[in-house]
């Protein structure tokens, strides 16, 4: 075989689109041709039983002759150039790693093992370990990929490409993992592209560096299996679920300000949220980011655990541990958008790959990213491959997912003009409906026992319905109206609350109508909006009063719970990502008070299945007094099967009132089992004493000012 000068201009100038056709080796039998690209090299030995130079042919490194083999296998060579000698084993004598079976499943979009087979992996293939790359990028005209291994040179490792796909892939021996790589790719049009990143990458550098890294194969042994065995056996809704939301930069920070790592974070963290009785840790995006200030919804690695707390195994680690002391972990995810960082998924092969071209589709006007194609069969894959890696490899009990309604409407916070009608005519987007049921389809499927929480805060129906009846198939759905509705009614000066008693009373009318995770999060104490201390009504400790009275009402409220990070003691300053918790507060009585109320209350919550049970189905609700707006008075009764009831009454006036007559189901003596005014909260310690006694169906209470009680049968 000779290569005309044009075809050996192309080779070694990187624009030969399939240096796989004239590199490496060739012939149906011995005596085979074999040609190398080695730039740098002036000499260079095929090493078998003894050497056989080869006839350098070009001088810019590239070797031609003709060897005696036995058969084709991968090559080794010696090399000599420069005054120094190196050896390297030929890329371009592999063959494909990947099989007919994945280029099959890939076009059909029914890959759900993808992050095994794209990105980058450590592997032994044809006697050599190395490391196989492979990424899709289906409209460039060339891709190569560079790292340190290559001197970042992209006319080096120029991948092969399987045409039915749009799938490029390299196996490249004697390189290990720790390896920083990216992808140079050729548009369309024969233009370089800024390097991207692996957007299969388990593992990335550490902000402000944005290569990828190739990450050592998983060595966790892990220990959670009773953890996960119980979770895959009940009925999730009928199940306590206390939430603690964390946002993992900022709820420490180490002594010298930086970031704790996952270890760190699992002795400090997991004993914590333990102590506290939560039952869940939830993340804010914890996959790889390059701003900080985006708290990780703006990520550009949705397969790696940012390199902010450690290397990827530390998170695994993290898990097994909060499984091992009963702690869920569920992962904030975000496939409604992506930022357009350079060496991101934006236009990244130099088309609108992941994205929509059109920017009434394609651009969100709220954070200036770029939105999926969610009709796009190969970007649907690519992100329920991600949800479903991430329930795989690390074991996350669920994820909650972003800014839903963003996907479900075409002129979601857009004005008229700048959105595009569905074929209908409407605003629903069914691409992305489509997409979100068969993405909870795919990881219910696949993962028993793990959940789907859906940040969806519209009227669209069936959020948490089965696929298969008409839903979205998620699990839960935050109940963003009861944040809103009962934040405004306790900012209120309770003189006004009698005038406003529907904003507790409404929701409900609606509180079974999907299964509802009550939200406290992040959203609510941040861009000017204050902690939840700040927005009680009354100054001083009536503040403080307020807010243990919400946080009774909330948990017998039926509704999973979810508090973000420092709101169980009332930190009193806006959260930011960029310091600590102020965990000083806890030498103060009242805020220490409110942390051991919240202790408390999840104590109750979990010990009392009237409390959780139900907390989606109408039966395990009814009120007891609905209609006393005049004295902003509540009372409820929360039900379970064969289990003992428990009243939930709230005094939202800062007035003690006695004598005060609640209907209550059950004969005889009630335990008071909650006072959020008892003095270990850093209450005034008025009560009922312990024990109220009922009589024709009424018992007759003292209701301390601005409190929540619960009250439970005698034994």
């Amino acid at each position: 075989m000779t290569l005309s000068s044009a075809a050996i201009d192309d080779l070694i100038n990187g624009r030969h689109a399939d240096p796989f056709s004239v590199l490496g080796l060739f012939g149906e039998r011995s005596p085979f041709t074999v040609r190398v690209f080695a730039p740098g090299a002036e000499r260079l030995s095929l090493v078998e039983t003894k050497p056989i130079p080869l006839t350098r042919i070009d001088d810019r490194g590239l070797f031609e002759g003709q060897v005696k083999l036995k058969s084709k296998h991968p090559l080794r060579f010696h090399a000599h150039g420069g005054g120094a000698d190196w050896s390297f084993v030929d890329p371009y004598s592999f063959g494909p790693v990947l099989g007919p079976v994945d280029d099959l499943l890939m076009g059909e979009g029914r890959h759900f093992r993808l992050f095994d087979k794209l990105g980058a992996h450590v592997l032994h293939h044809q006697g050599f370990d190395g490391v196989h790359f492979a990424v899709w990028a289906p409209n460039a005209t060339r891709v190569s990929v560079v790292g340190d291994f290559n001197g970042w040179d992209g006319r080096r490792h120029v991948m092969r490409r399987r045409l039915d796909v749009g799938v490029w892939e390299i196996f490249i021996p004697d390189i290990a993992a720790g390896q920083t790589y990216k992808f140079e790719l050729k548009g369309p049009d024969g233009t370089i592209l800024p390097l991207k990143a692996d957007p299969f990458a388990l593992q990335a550098e550490y902000r402000p560096a944005t290569a990828s890294v190739v990450a050592a194969p998983t060595a966790h042994v892990w220990g959670d299996a009773a953890h996960r065995d119980h979770w895959a056996k009940v009925d999730a809704r009928r199940q306590p679920m206390s939430i603690y939301e964390v946002h993992a930069g900022s709820w420490r920070r180490g002594p010298d300000g930086g970031f704790l790592s996952w270890d760190a974070l699992a002795d400090q963290l997991i004993p914590y949220a333990v102590e506290m009785g939560f039952t869940h840790l939830e993340f804010l995006p914890i996959s790889e980011h390059p701003l900080d200030a985006s708290w990780g919804y703006q990520t550009t690695g949705l397969f790696a655990p940012s390199a902010r707390f450690g290397p990827p195994e530390g998170f695994a680690r993290f898990v097994d541990g909060a499984h091992r002391a009963g702690l869920g972990v569920i992962a904030d995810w975000v496939p409604a958008h992506f930022p357009t960082d350079a060496h991101g998924l934006a236009q990244f092969d130099g088309t609108y790959l992941y994205e929509h071209e059109d920017p009434r589709l394609g651009h969100h006007p709220d954070w200036k990213t770029a939105i999926y194609n969610f009709g796009r069969r190969e970007v649907a894959s690519f992100l329920i491959n991600n949800a479903l890696f991430w329930c795989d490899r690390y074991h996350v009990d669920g994820l909650r997912v972003d800014a839903v309604a963003s996907m479900l409407y075409r002129d979601y916070s857009r004005a008229p003009g700048q959105w595009i009608a569905n074929a209908d005519g409407g605003r629903e987007n069914w691409e992305a409906v489509e997409f979100l049921r068969q993405m909870n389809i795919a990881l219910y499927a696949a993962h028993p026992g793990a959940f789907t929480i859906a940040e969806e805060s519209t009227a669209w129906p069936g959020v948490s319905r089965p696929a298969h009846e008409g839903g979205l198939g998620f699990g839960f759905k935050w109940n963003m109206g009861f944040m809103h509705d009962t934040l405004a009614y306790m900012a209120r000066d309770p003189i006004h609350r009698p005038y406003h008693h529907n904003e507790i009373t409404f929701g409900l009318t609606y509180a079974f109508s999907e299964n509802f995770v009550l939200p406290l999060s992040h959203d609510e104490v941040v861009h000017g909006k204050g902690a939840l201390i700040a927005k009680m009504s009354g100054e001083g400790l009536a503040k403080f009063a307020n807010l243990r009275a919400y946080y009774g009402l909330m948990w017998g409220y039926p509704g999973k719970k979810l508090l973000f990070m420092g709101q169980e003691f009332a930190q009193g300053r806006e959260w930011s990502e960029a310091r600590s918790l102020d965990w000083d507060h806890l030498a103060t009585p009242a805020h220490k008070g409110v942390q051991n109320l919240v202790r408390d209350l999840n104590a109750l919550y979990r010990a009392r299945p009237a409390l959780h049970a139900q907390d989606c189905e109408h039966d395990g609700f009814r009120w007891a007094i609905v209609d006393d707006a005049q004295n902003a008075v509540f009372a409820w009764i929360r039900h379970a099967p064969e289990a003992p009831p428990v009243a939930v009454i709230c005094n939202m006036t800062p007035v003690t009132r006695t004598g005060y007559r609640v209907p209550l189901p059950v004969a005889g003596r009630w335990r008071e089992i909650l006072n959020t005014d008892a003095e270990v909260y850093g209450g005034s310690g008025v009560g009922n004493l312990g024990w109220v006694t009922v009589e024709n169906g009424f018992a007759e209470l003292t209701l301390p000012p601005l409190t929540t009680l619960m009250l439970e049968p005698a034994a």
